[in-house]
């Protein structure tokens, strides 16, 4: 007997059938909750991406400012230049086309080599990469005639600063040079091969010198080729800058500097206003520009005169007997008889130690005057003994030393005015009342900038505003502090500095100029 099952009376379990349903229905949810999200709620963004994948924005940097000194000569320029970049996209063999610029341009591989590495993650293979910034017509014609033969480098025109008195304006004009990856990083607007200030006002007054990008939006294919161009705004060039300097003037200081080391400073005192800062030696500034070799480089900053150095604010030595005006200017405050006489015998004892007069022998009985216009050490030595450090301290401070001027160079240094609390918290001991006589004459601890002690003359002539040093024409005049001197005092200090160019016995006959009425003080320190 056969056992046969017949099927056709049977079903499907009907659970089966509605998880599948369910199933399904879930699937086209999901890939509907997808979908949304992609094409409605993320929508802006890919299409705002989609956008920039066919057009991209390319910045066109601006020309530098120019820098012109006070009536108008121009001082730091632009003039055309060239660079060359590297296209790999267009370069079959990289390494051989390295060793080629190698070849072309005279710069050691390696060095390239090192250029290409760093900057490759920040260029698109199908933008320039800056290989060299700066090339002579001779190499830019070795290079336009290999092109064919070795394609993907490409000259790259841009605009170079130029100092038109390299030595002359170096240390107050500072340079420019390639912003480096810190700068970058600081400041977004800087890109690749971007020019900044490194030093000088070309530094501080950088943002406004730089100007503002221009901008246009590049139409690309696929593979990020050009296809069209459209400005949307044109670069905005630096600003052009007064400054308060006189270049006749500036001449001139460097003319009497030439061949010594030292600097010049001349203020206005009655705005701070800055028309010569000269600092010997110097250097070029266009050196910069064009870049420094390790050698050229290894020159400058090994020199023993220090020719990067800025005397007039970044050097301070002890001011000698042009400090006398300020020990003298305290003295007359405490209440001094400017009449007294002080008998100076050319030395002056003080337990064991003789502290000396500059002049052997003496200057005799001087009073307050004949003391300023003959610098006698005596009678400030006992001016010195009566007022005490923390005085003749207290009065210096007051008259701008031991701070930075607060001019608009960079890295200016203070100097020193010394006090009780400064020796002990510096030195771990006392001060001695000899010490208070070598501060008397400037010397000691004492160490100011020349800038410091043109703030302080201008001081005395203006009426007491002690102002702070301005390097643009027409900035306004800033007062930092009050000079603590009555007008009759100021009066007798500027009385003396004229009798001291004037009468005879004076320090500074050699300034005599007819016609012309001159105060001046020396100074002299070891």
């Amino acid at each position: 007997m056969t056992n046969l099952h017949n099927s056709y009376g049977q079903e499907a379990p009907r659970l089966g059938i509605g998880l599948l349903q369910c199933l399904v229905l879930g699937l086209f949810c999901l890939f509907f909750l997808r979908l949304w999200y992609l094409q409605i709620h993320l929508g802006p963004v890919f299409t705002e991406k989609s956008r920039n994948n066919q057009l991209r924005t390319e910045y066109l940097f601006a020309p530098r400012g120019f820098l012109r000194d006070r009536h108008g000569a121009l001082l730091a320029v632009n003039e055309p230049a060239f660079a060359l970049g590297l296209i790999r996209e267009d370069c079959d063999d990289i390494p051989a086309t390295l060793s080629k610029v190698s070849e072309f341009t005279g710069i050691p591989l390696d060095r390239l080599k090192d250029i290409y590495a760093r900057n490759k993650p920040k260029v698109k293979t199908f933008e320039p990469l800056l290989l060299v910034p700066d090339l002579t017509f001779e190499t830019i014609a070795k290079v336009e005639g290999a092109a064919v033969r070795w394609p993907g480098m490409e000259i790259i025109s841009r605009t170079r600063r130029k100092y038109n008195y390299g030595h002359l304006l170096s240390h107050v004009l500072g340079y420019v040079a390639e912003a480096n990856e810190g700068e970058m990083q600081a400041d977004p607007t800087l890109s690749l091969g971007d020019q900044v200030g490194k030093q000088g006002l070309e530094n501080r007054l950088d943002e406004r010198l730089r100007g503002a990008k221009g901008k246009r939006l590049i139409e690309v294919d696929v593979t990020g080729r050009r296809l069209s161009e459209v400005l949307q705004g044109e670069p905005k060039p630096g600003e052009e800058i007064f400054l308060s300097i006189d270049l006749g003037l500036q001449q001139l200081g460097h003319k009497m500097l030439e061949g010594n080391a030292g600097a010049v400073v001349v203020m206005d005192p009655d705005s701070g206003e800055i028309h010569a800062l000269v600092s010997e030696p110097s250097y070029d500034s266009n050196m910069f520009t064009t870049g420094l070799s390790s050698g050229q480089w290894a020159e400058l900053r090994d020199n023993p005169m220090h020719p990067l150095q800025n005397r007039a604010t970044q050097s301070v030595y002890p001011p000698g007997s042009v400090f006398k005006l300020a020990i003298a200017a305290a003295g007359l405050e405490m209440g001094i008889d400017p009449k007294e006489t002080v008998q100076c015998s050319g030395e002056l004892a003080l337990g064991s130690h003789v502290f000396r007069c500059w002049k052997r022998g003496g200057h005799g009985t001087v009073n307050f005057q004949r003391a300023l216009v003959e610098s006698c050490d005596v009678y400030f030595y006992k001016l010195g003994m009566r007022l005490g450090v923390d005085r003749m301290s207290t009065f210096a401070k007051a008259g701008g030393f031991g701070v930075p001027t607060g001019i608009n160079l960079p890295h200016e240094k203070g100097g020193i005015i010394a006090s009780k609390e400064w020796k002990l918290k510096r030195f771990g001991v006392r001060w001695t009342k000899g010490e208070d006589l070598n501060m008397a004459i400037g010397q000691g601890y004492t160490v100011v900038s020349p800038l410091q002690v043109a703030r302080f003359i201008s001081a005395l002539i203006n009426g007491g505003k002690v102002l702070r040093p301005q390097l643009v024409r027409g900035a306004k005049p800033e007062v930092q502090a009050n000079l603590p001197l009555t007008p009759e005092h100021a009066a007798l200090i500027k009385k003396a500095m004229v009798a001291t160019v004037e009468e005879p016995g004076g320090t500074c006959r050699r300034a005599l100029t007819p016609g012309v009425t001159v105060g001046a003080k020396t100074g002299t320190a070891q």
